[in-house]
């Protein structure tokens, strides 16, 4: 039986095993998803186990998706212009990285009654999944991106890899017709320290986080007039596109698989 993971640290919030597991499943293929909490000092014996096959592949999370890359042997091109790697697979002795997370948030936003082209976009933090994120908008077409975060110096980081990035300290809110929440923040309930004016209404508030469904973030958007949407469907399609990478098969993206998630 084949054995695949993901690995993070927090990992708990985690919904990949269930979605893989039911479509492993559905599929009839000898094989077994778990999650599994890793310190980085273990990623190296990890990933070696996968070179091995001991273990056949496996997802990466935060705050792993940039420390696994000195481990592998090959990136993917959307892996090496995001310097960010979400699934690791072994193919003919080597291991390869890539990032389904770029088609996830893709589809996820086409996928909205809400047209994102021409719009600026305001990203509130500057980790693991924040290159994909501006990868897949500056592939849809936004105006201007905007990144705050809470250490400036990651944010401006980014614009080695994207060059068309705007960086604001923390707690600066510049106009925006789109806001994402790419921190953890919101993951344990907290509150994000952030003052919204009042006026801030028909806009997208989008947080990447889908376990709370509905962080204070989103209750904030809300609560004054706007659009909100969480992470889940950015979650299942980049799960479906991992799935189709180890198991060259393509899952079935359906209501049972939003129900599955909805039920926990």
């Amino acid at each position: 039986m084949k054995k695949y993971f993901v690995i993070g640290n927090p990992i708990d919030h985690s919904f990949s095993p269930k979605v893989h597991n039911f479509w492993i499943k559905q599929n009839n293929l000898k094989a077994i998803y778990e999650k599994i909490k890793l310190e980085e000092n273990e990623i190296q014996s990890f990933i070696s186990e996968i070179k091995e096959q001991k273990i056949a592949g496996c997802n990466v999370t935060v705050p792993f998706k940039k420390k696994v890359i000195p481990f592998l042997d090959q990136l993917s091109l959307e892996a090496e212009k995001t310097q960010s790697v979400n699934t690791i697979v072994y193919d003919n002795g080597n291991l390869i990285g890539h990032n389904t997370d770029i088609v996830g948030f893709e589809k996820a936003i086409k996928n909205l009654n809400f047209n994102i082209n021409l719009k600026r976009v305001l990203i509130l933090g500057a980790g693991g999944v924040v290159p994909s994120i501006v990868f897949a908008l500056n592939n849809m077409g936004v105006k201007e991106i905007t990144i705050t975060n809470r250490t400036k110096e990651k944010a401006e980081n980014l614009k080695k890899l994207f060059d068309n990035l705007k960086v604001e300290d923390w707690g600066n809110l510049p106009d925006f017709d789109v806001i994402i929440n790419a921190t953890s923040l919101g993951l344990n309930n907290e509150i994000m320290n952030l003052e919204f004016s009042n006026e801030v209404k028909n806009k997208l508030f989008y947080d990447v986080i889908y376990n709370p469904s509905e962080t204070n973030f989103l209750k904030k958007g809300k609560k004054l007039g706007n659009m909100i949407e969480n992470g889940k469907k950015m979650f299942v399609y980049q799960a479906s596109e991992a799935f189709k990478i180890w198991h060259k098969k393509e899952p079935n993206v359906n209501s049972d698989i939003f129900k599955l998630l909805d039920n926990d």
